[in-house]
């Protein structure tokens, strides 16, 4: 691949399906009156753009050597990433492949099965039940969301629907939190969040924009999400996404930390965050057990990538969601990015990558520190992407160049 391509499919990567920010530490000027009325006009002209266009299917198998690469010299020495787990799956071939180590106290080799934290992977997750949830008349994706919630969103917000949190068009702003740097959030690491109190801290904020004029990938909305999901099936939001989804499908290696867990069950790769040192060197601090209830119902699952493939292919094959309401998943709204100015690429949890050669793909990414996770597939199933990789900046503004490489050798020529 030349350069001029791999810059593109980076840019791609990093506006398409790279997770978004988790809080904020100020409100952001909310946009004028003209400004919102005039976006709320064109949002009502085209509210949608759909995904139903020709897309070329994967017909190569997975490139062994490309892949191979991509992980290859994983471990403590890396800049990057101490291990990578990787499964190809798909009509076109199958390739899985694993590198670094488990432990760099030890040097053991990684894990090729072992669970990990998949961040914001959980949003699929989530908009997946209310979604089920929307087929089976309990939610009404065009109804408000203070009908199932009241109280929860302020009038002065507007008529924020259930629609609007799933493809984050809702102008809910992020609730504050310890802030943006490693070191604020490792001081935090063991606080337990309450999801209500995250919301109310959200709302007690100006609102960012007017309901549907605009796109901003905040956390909160699918914290809200987790909120309704409680109240419409009468039972905790990890119970219904494991009655929902894990059981039925079968996945074993699948959970949830709890409120107050920390700790990864099972095996698994440990989690480190390169720490710059005074000598400039580095140091890798073990970021393993981490409390990541704050993130809860948009961040907080763990899995496998046997799993995720699983829940994938269940996924796109219209086994999870019934096909008419699965659309909701590969429709972009048709409104631009609140932060780049770029046409939205999110949607009820996915995003859409297009690629140079004009592969399509829809996939989600997740990040916690010391764990950057990734799903993704073409629509027709052709090529599937599972990845966990180990990052040791997984919370960095740039896309992991272990990750880039790992989903360029998988989807690209």
């Amino acid at each position: 691949m030349n350069a001029r391509m791999r810059t593109l499919v980076a840019a791609a990567l990093v506006a398409g399906i790279a997770s978004g920010p988790a809080v904020a530490h100020a409100a952001p000027a909310p946009a004028s009156a003209s400004a919102a009325a005039a976006a709320a006009a064109t949002a009502t002209a085209a509210s949608s753009v759909s995904s139903e266009w020709t897309a070329p299917s994967v017909t190569a198998p997975p490139n062994a050597a490309a892949l191979e690469a991509a992980i290859a010299g994983l471990g403590p020495q890396h800049r990057d990433a101490t291990a990578a787990l990787v499964r190809v799956g798909g009509t076109a071939g199958r390739w899985q492949g694993s590198s670094g180590v488990a432990d760099i106290r030890t040097g053991r080799g990684a894990v090729d099965q072992g669970r990990f934290r998949a961040g914001s992977v959980t949003k699929t997750f989530t908009a997946a039940v209310v979604l089920q949830l929307a087929a089976e008349g309990r939610v009404d994706l065009d109804g408000p969301v203070r009908r199932h919630l009241p109280g929860t969103v302020p009038d002065r917000y507007g008529a924020v629907t259930v629609r609007q949190l799933l493809n984050h068009t809702s102008g809910i702003p992020a609730a504050v939190g310890p802030g943006d740097s490693f070191e604020a959030q490792w001081e935090h690491r063991f606080e337990v969040t309450d999801p209500r109190a995250q919301i109310a801290n959200a709302v007690a904020k100006e609102r960012e924009f007017a309901p549907g004029t605009a796109q901003h990938y905040l956390n909160i909305n699918y914290t809200v999400l987790g909120v309704l999901i409680e109240k419409v099936t009468g039972m905790p939001y990890e119970d219904a996404v494991g009655a929902r989804i894990l059981k039925p499908l079968g996945l074993r290696g699948t959970s949830f930390p709890g409120r107050t867990g920390t700790r990864i069950h099972g095996p698994h790769n440990r989690g480190y965050q390169a720490i710059p040192t005074a000598d400039g060197s580095r140091e890798l601090r073990d970021v393993t057990e981490w409390n990541s209830s704050d993130r809860w119902a948009a961040g907080d699952i763990i899995s496998t990538t046997a799993d995720l493939e699983r829940f994938t292919v269940a996924l796109f094959g219209g086994r999870l969601v019934p096909k008419d309401r699965l659309e909701e998943m590969f429709t972009v709204p048709d409104v631009r990015d609140r932060v780049s100015g770029k046409p939205a690429v999110m949607t009820a949890g996915l995003s859409r990558l297009v690629l140079p050669d004009g592969t399509v793909a829809w996939g989600k990414t997740g990040g916690r520190h010391g764990y950057n996770t990734a799903i993704g597939a073409t629509r027709d199933l052709s090529r599937t992407l599972v990845y966990s990789v180990n990052a040791t900046d997984a919370k960095g503004q740039d896309m992991n160049r272990v990750a880039l490489g790992i989903v360029m050798a998988a989807f690209t020529k």
